[in-house]
């Protein structure tokens, strides 16, 4: 809604500044306002089908991208379709019936008034941008060009970290620790923390132990202070925490704050996966990519799925002994069951309710595995008792807690917190120049999680970049009826990319999904200053301009409503740079690429476009040609409707 305060004044600025300009000159303000309107409602129209024509892709996004954006893109066309109407029917009314005409003495009707300084100066400029036209384009390459080597060093995230109120610190103890020593570590960890909580903005410390099954973990949740309560970012609370987690010797943690986008997994961002046909081999490739991965000290609390430390007791039963005593292997297993675990035999019913009946040893007596040795076992002559020690011989091992496939193989995952100023984008280059040194042609290498998030979103913004061009190319390519004219208007598009990418670069922000789709929104916003130059200037020489002296004039008249819907979106923008508070880091990406992107590239469309538009647009035909030749034909000596020429 703060973009769309800026967007939807852009058409009322065009048309009443037409409007206005040729009040200027004279005329009065019915005609003015018929005239004028009539002089700018194709460019306003093109301006907004070419803004529909972007936010609708962005619309039909997949992934976390599309639930974010799915209702900025249909409410922002649908805001830019109803200024466009309000453009091109109220404002024109109420020009006629609110402005003032301006009764001239010193010139005749329809002469343009004395320019202001700001037009002769931009009058010579571009006069002397015209004769030196490889000047310009070779300045406006190179801006572009090097913005690619800027885009090279951007760091690339899915989200920015954000300052939500709360902080995260996931813990891991080793495999097979009980509830009460996962617990009693986090219990260390909180009275690190409780004497500097309110030196940190901290509220509220508490914490879930051995959630979802699993007693090795604990979930410590730090809930800070309001924003306006306290003076310290996150990313600040997060370094000053970062050692009390990492001093624990018995679990591994580090404070993490949670995902932008709702994402789960926010604790382990980094997720890579290796596959291959056999859990072994995998086995061998994950440990040499494991050590390669704990060399980087910016990953922090890097581990693997599949270690082999679950406690684990194997029994083997010897069948020869047990048939020579008639003593069943279900009988065995079943002792065991209901001795060491429970079996429930029956059940029983009391007052309507049903009871099941649980058969359990003591806890006393299965505490250890020598409690092994205090069963006995009836043997088939119904009289005899049989330790079943004597049966049984137990070996301890330690097994992975589970195994999983990924793709259909079998693979092992390995996970990894991110420091602090650590992009997700710059941990998946990391481990694929590791994995690429490290592991055999046989092995795949595969993303889950936010890492394979992040590798989606990135593949379908760059294709939803490539389409928004490509349909907005093609709508203007209809309204001009012609493929040069949009050619000239879209190469000016590499010039907003350019900077958008600079304006990143030095706010010091990552590429990610808000400003990529910043980027994709310049697409529009830039082809609307061409398309005022491109579009009046097709209207001049339609009166007999030449190509040369239609761009000027074409560029010099429109320069105030260029500046002035540029700088319009531009503060419509700009309290999303100044913004605070909950998800202010993803508001400012995407207002520093849009007030970036005009800025840079707006002074140099200003010379750019009529430069192309002076090389290019000869090889193109006035609109109004063949009408011309048409009525010429009509008008000869002798010409009827029966010898019009073929067009």
């Amino acid at each position: 809604l703060l973009l769309a305060i800026g967007l939807v004044v852009d058409d009322a600025i065009v048309m009443l500044e037409n409007i206005e300009r040729r009040l200027a000159m004279g005329e009065s303000k019915l005609q003015a306002a018929v005239y004028g309107a009539r002089q700018v409602t194709f460019a306003i129209i093109a301006t907004s089908v070419t803004l529909i024509a972007v936010f609708v892709p962005i619309s039909f996004l997949k992934g976390a991208a599309g639930r974010l954006f799915t209702e900025f893109g249909f409410v922002m066309a649908s805001a830019v379709l109803i200024s466009t109407f309000v453009a091109l029917s109220a404002c024109p009314a109420l020009a006629s019936i609110i402005l003032k005409a301006r009764a001239r003495t010193d010139a005749p009707v329809g002469k343009a008034p004395p320019p202001t300084r700001m037009s002769r100066w931009y009058r010579a400029a571009l006069t002397t941008s015209l004769n030196m036209p490889l000047v310009v384009i070779f300045i406006a390459a190179a801006f572009s060009g090097a913005s690619w080597l800027t885009y090279q060093s951007l760091p690339r995230e899915l989200s920015p970290s954000e300052d939500r109120g709360v902080l995260f610190i996931p813990l891991t103890a080793p495999q097979g620790s009980n509830l009460a020593f996962t617990d009693s570590e986090a219990k260390k960890l909180e009275a690190k923390i409780v004497p500097v909580k309110a030196d940190l903005g901290i509220n509220t410390i508490f914490t879930f132990t051995g959630s979802r099954g699993r007693p090795y973990r604990s979930f410590v949740v730090l809930r800070l202070e309001p924003w306006s309560e306290r003076n310290i970012g996150h990313r600040k609370i997060m370094q000053e925490l970062a050692p009390f987690a990492r001093n624990l010797t018995g679990v591994r943690g580090y404070p993490v704050s949670p995902s932008g986008l709702g994402l789960r997994g926010n604790s382990t961002p980094l997720r890579a996966v290796v596959g291959g046909p056999d859990y072994e081999s995998v086995k061998g490739w994950m440990q040499a990519l494991l050590e390669k991965a704990e060399t980087n000290d910016r990953l922090q609390n890097v581990e693997i799925d599949f270690e082999q430390n679950q406690p684990q007791f194997n029994l083997y039963v010897d069948r020869a002994k047990a048939d020579d005593l008639g003593i069943s292997v279900e009988t065995i297993a079943s002792t065991l069951q209901a001795m060491f675990a429970s079996l429930e035999v029956t059940t029983y019913i009391d007052r309507g309710r049903e009871y099941p009946v649980l058969l359990q040893a003591e806890a006393a007596d299965r505490q250890t595995p020598a409690d092994i040795s205090g069963i006995f076992i009836r043997a088939g002559d119904g009289v005899t008792l049989v330790p079943l020690s004597a049966l049984v011989t137990m070996s301890e091992t330690a097994e992975a807690p589970a195994l999983r496939r990924y793709n259909r193989l079998p693979s092992i995952t390995l996970e990894a917190a991110l420091s602090d100023g650590y992009t997700l984008g710059t941990a998946i280059d990391y481990i694929r120049k590791i994995a690429a040194e490290t592991l055999p042609p046989e092995a795949t290498l595969s993303f889950s999680g936010q890492s394979q998030q992040y590798l989606e979103t990135s593949s379908g913004v760059a294709v939803t970049f490539a389409l928004a061009i490509l349909i907005v190319f093609l709508v203007l390519a209809g309204q001009f009826e012609s493929f040069m004219h949009p050619l000239i208007i879209m190469l000016s598009v590499p010039l907003a990319v350019a900077g958008a990418v600079y304006s990143l670069w030095f706010s010091g922000l990552t590429l990610n999904i808000y400003s990529q789709i910043g980027i994709i929104l310049l697409i529009g916003l830039m082809a609307k200053n061409g398309i005022l130059i491109v579009e009046f200037a097709n209207q001049l020489r339609d009166e007999g301009y030449s190509v040369h002296d239609a761009v000027v004039e074409a560029s010099v008249i429109r320069l105030r409503p260029i500046l002035m819907t540029t700088i319009s979106t531009a503060l419509g923008a700009l309290p999303l740079v100044l913004a605070f508070g909950a998800g202010a880091e993803s508001r400012q990406a995407i207002g520093t690429v849009i007030i970036g992107g005009l800025m840079f590239a707006g002074l140099l469309t200003l010379f750019l476009t009529p430069v192309l538009y002076n090389l290019l647009a000869p090889y193109t035909r006035p609109r109004g040609f063949v009408e011309k030749r048409l009525a010429q034909e009509l008008t000869r000596p002798g010409g009827t409707h029966s010898d019009r020429p073929a067009i």
